[in-house]
Parts: C-alpha cells; structure tokens; sequence
C-alpha cells in the first residue's frame, strides 16, 4: 500500500477520515466539513451513540463532494499516544477495506494535549495502517474480490508533512520485519521446515547480519545432544540459527535473543490429538520473532551488540523418534530424562541458550518460545507470561512491551516450584508429575540452564503468536508479537 503526505487543503474531497475529541469537540478538518455542510456532524453526533471517546468511529455519508466520511475518536488529548495513533491507522484500513474503498484520506490536527506532535501522530497513523493491511494469501488461486484488499493508497494530511515524513522514515523498518515474521508463522510446515527456515534467514545477510547455520554433523559433534534428540524422529535435518548484529562499542557485552523455532510438533511419540494439530505450524513462533526482531535491529542500524540464536525443529514420531523415559545429556553436561516428548520446546532451548552463553558471554539474555497451553489457562490471549531472574530485565521488558502495545505479565519462580522437575535417575525431567503450574514448572527447566551473572527472561507466547480474532493493527492469524517488543527493549536500553 502506497503512503503519502501532504499538506491539509482547503478544500475536501473523496473519502476522508477526520479526529474528534471527547465529549464531541470537532477538531480542524471536521469543523471546515460540519461548517460546509451546515451543521451536518452535529446532527449526526446528535443521532448516535458516538461522544469522540478514544476507539470509537461513526460513519456520515452524503456530505457534499466527499465519498465516505469517517469520523474517528481520539478522547482527551493525553489519549492520544503513539499504540492510540497507530490503532487509529488500523481502524482506517480496516473499515476501507470493507467499504471496498482504494484510496482515503486521514487529516490529522493538533489534539491540545497530546505529547506527540501532529507530525508524529500522522507517522504512527501511517504505521498502523500499513501494520494492518497485511494480508497472507499467496496460496489462494480461487479468491473473491470481497476478500481481497482494496486499499491500495493512502494519504496523510497533516501541517508540517516533511516532519511526518521523517518520523515515518524512522519508523517503517518495523513494517518490512513484522511482515517478514508474520510471513514465517503462516506458511505451512511442508513448505518452511528448519532448512528452509534457515535459508530465508540468510536474507538477513544484506542488511549487515552475520548469519551461520549448522547443522545435525555440527550439533552432534559439539554436544547438542538434547536439541538433537527432538528432532531425530523427523526427515528434515536439524538447523541451529546463529545471527550476530556487532554495531555497538567494541567493549560491550552483547543482548543475546533466543527463538523456539519448532517448524511442526506433532507431540512426537506422545502424539497430539488431532483436532488442532494444524495449528502447530506456528510452534515456531518464538523464531520468528527473534529473526524478525534482529531485521528490525539491522534495518535501523541500531548502534547494539545484539546475537541471537534459534533451534530449528520438526517434532515427528517414527522408528527412531525419541521415546518416553529415554535419558539424554546435554550441552551442559547436565542429564534430561524425556518423560513426554511433547514438552520439545525446553528441551531444544536448553541446549541452544548454554550454546549462545558459552559462545557470546551475553549481558543479558531474552528467549522467546510458544512453550505452554498452560500460560493461555493462566493469562488467555491478552498476555505473554514473563519469566525472569533478574527484576531490572523484567522491567526493561514490561515497560518496553506497553510502549508497542505487546503486553506482559511476570509470573513466579521458586526453589518449590523448582523440586517438581527431579528426577530419580538423571539429574531432571522435562515434565513435573501433574498439571500445576505447567508453565511455571517449563520455566524451571530453562532456568537451570542459565549460567551465573547473566540476566534472564523468558517470554512464553504461546497466547499471542497468533489470533483468531486479530486486533486494530493485526488482521487474524500470524501477529509477529515480539518483534516490536524486543527491538524497543534494545532502543530504550543497550544503544551507546
């Protein structure tokens, strides 16, 4: 979709959006269209539900000389921040859309006490329109015009366009690496396995990425034998994802992120049932945001140290598929015994976080995995839980998440919780005895894989990795969650 700006004009005309404050204030372009039309707005207001509160949208037709007019509520000015400006954009897209429409106008004024300036508020409208108006579909041969979208261009008016201009220009890499990991998590797992995962990573590369992959000869050589473990049941070779991005002070300890990058789980020898399983092509959804987030990273040549690593999977049952009580030794040199194999995702994990600690003496390290159905008990689909040992980190995460409008709750971890993964015959298991506290018993087990002194998070999406609903500026499906999150942590936090 094509986005422009342009100075307010004087005159309106096609379809057009325009803000409203609370309690009905018209703002600029939609007093000049009230006044043109005599009052029309008004008496529009006057016959609907709708006050100008933020969210809310009320659509007037037949104004003279304009196609559709919507008009969008913006609430009190200190409402209006940049996750509001950016729903606004969505909000836009996704009513054209519907409409059919392929061209709009969004007139941006000044909203008396708002922090962002209208320039700024125009880049995050325009943000979040294009956020929105992903669409996956490059396997339908069949579709409907009513199901494809119609917005093709849009145009931002705002006084001072040559700043909106700029602020967008800042902004816009995130669009090409969400849609880059939303791209991943759709496709299906006979066309991205871990090779090919691997390969369409390597893209990384232009932008300044350094990117090596080894492979199952590699892994098995070093010890990732855990990591290997799961795996082994499947055709599709094994990949260990190594990304670095080295463009901050040559002194400084790197961010290490690390991605669950499950291409298929079938739940191995303890199959899955089957209503559902479809879904597990996004196990690797904690990948994606990782390789999304390091694009993001590179795009806007952040002055960071940052690394990330992603173990990449298929979790099939066959003859040699890893069995229920097997016991296996890790890269650590600590001993797992496998009691369920459809608790893959700690078990690759383990081996990939003491792989990036021993290579790269991380600072800090984040990892990003669909672990648990058990944190979607716990929080639904409005949260990811966060796990970490270090409260700063946690922090760091939370306020960065709020910023984009990616959400997380922390969750508890103790010595009690901890107990649950002993094992009588290695030194853990991968599954406590019960069903309590599945999410926080999975984070247990990574914890004991974390060398002393680093600052460790874990973040388990399984909830938010994709929608069945969508929201403002997400259709459903594939959200990228993380991507945004991860690269705001590492702009408000390790740039020099």
């Amino acid at each position: 979709m094509k986005v422009e700006f342009s100075a307010i004009p004087k005159a309106f005309s096609g379809n057009v959006a325009a803000l409203v404050g609370g309690d009905k204030q018209l703002l600029g372009a939609a007093q000049a269209i009230d006044k043109a039309g005599s009052g029309a707005l008004g008496r529009a207001m006057a016959s609907s539900r709708f006050t100008g509160a933020k969210g809310q949208s009320l659509m007037v037709l037949g104004q003279a000389g304009l196609g559709r007019l919507m008009l969008l509520g913006v609430g009190k000015g200190r409402d209006l921040d940049a996750r509001t400006a950016e729903n606004l954009g969505g909000q836009i897209v996704a009513d054209a859309n519907a409409a059919g429409q392929t061209s709009v106008t969004v007139v941006i004024d000044a909203v008396k006490g708002s922090r962002l300036t209208p320039g700024q508020i125009a880049a995050h409208v325009a943000l979040g329109a294009q956020l929105r108006n992903y669409r996956f579909d490059k396997y339908k041969t069949k579709d409907k015009p009513e199901q494809k979208n119609s917005l093709t261009a849009i145009t931002v008016a705002v006084a001072g366009p040559a700043e909106a201009r700029r602020a967008y220009d800042r902004l816009s890499p995130a669009i090409d690496a969400v849609f880059f990991t939303r791209d991943l998590v759709s496709e299906p797992a006979n066309e991205l396995y871990p090779v090919e995962f691997a390969r369409r990573a390597k893209e990384l590369a232009k932008l300044g990425v350094k990117v090596q992959i080894l492979g199952e000869a590699e892994m098995k050589k070093l010890g990732l034998n855990v990591l290997l473990a799961v795996g082994q049941g499947s055709s599709r070779e094994s990949q260990l994802l190594v990304m670095t991005w080295m463009n901050g002070p040559k002194n400084q300890k790197p961010v290490a992120l690390i991605g669950k990058g499950v291409c298929f789980d079938t739940g191995g020898i303890s199959l899955k049932p089957a209503g559902g399983m479809e879904d597990m092509k996004w196990d690797m959804g904690g990948a994606g945001a990782v390789v999304g987030a390091m694009k993001l990273i590179a795009g806007r040549k952040a002055k960071a140290n940052v690394v990330a690593v992603c173990a990449l999977v298929e979790n099939m049952p066959d003859g040699n598929a890893t069995r229920p009580g097997d016991v296996v030794k890790s890269l650590s040199g600590q001993t797992v015994e496998i009691i369920n194999t459809d608790a893959e995702g700690r078990l690759i994990l383990c081996d990939a976080m003491w792989y990036c600690q021993e290579k790269f003496k991380p600072q800090a390290m984040v990892e990003l995995s669909t672990l648990t159905g058990a944190i979607i008990i716990s929080l639904g689909h409005e949260r990811a839980g966060l796990f970490s040992n270090d409260t700063p980190l946690s922090n760091k995460l939370r306020g960065a998440g709020a910023l984009v409008g990616e959400k997380l709750w922390r969750m508890p971890l103790g010595p009690n919780y901890d107990k649950l993964i002993d094992s009588e015959i290695a030194d853990m298991k991968n599954v406590s005895n019960g069903r309590d506290g599945g999410s926080i018993t999975a984070a247990q087990f990574l914890q004991r894989f974390v060398q002393p002194g680093v600052a460790w998070a874990h973040l388990d999406i399984a909830g938010m990795a994709w929608s069945s609903k969508g929201n403002a500026t997400c259709p459903k499906g594939a959200t990228a969650y993380g991507v945004r999150l991860l690269d705001r942590l590492i702009a408000d936090n390790y740039e020099k």
